[in-house]
């Protein structure tokens, strides 16, 4: 995985408008089908883990296990983030392959 690469996407996608973070947003965002994408945090909890992971199944959405809590809300200029949605299909190809690098 390309972690500098990563960032920078997310933080492009942030700029955008095209990124949902913070747990009511994103579980918002997965339920009303706006989610094209979910980036969960490494060291989030078990339990957000299955959580996201069985929204994420259950509708369908790629998900991704990469980058810290710190790292993934520095990414987009926010606090602490457990998990981001991208809401774009042009930003999901390109994450995709800094995630698989």
């Amino acid at each position: 995985m390309n972690e500098k690469n990563l960032m920078s996407l997310l933080g492009l996608a942030q700029k955008a408008g095209k990124i949902v973070s913070g747990d009511f947003a994103v579980q918002g965002a997965i339920k009303s089908g706006k989610a094209r994408m979910l980036i969960v945090a490494n060291n989030a909890s078990d339990a957000t883990k299955k959580e996201y992971q069985y929204q994420a199944e259950s509708r369908d959405i790629v998900i991704y296990y990469a980058l810290s809590k710190e790292q993934l809300g520095g990414a987009i200029g926010k606090a602490l983030r457990a998990a981001v949605v991208i809401t774009d299909n042009g930003f999901v190809k390109p994450l995709v392959r800094a995630l698989e690098e």
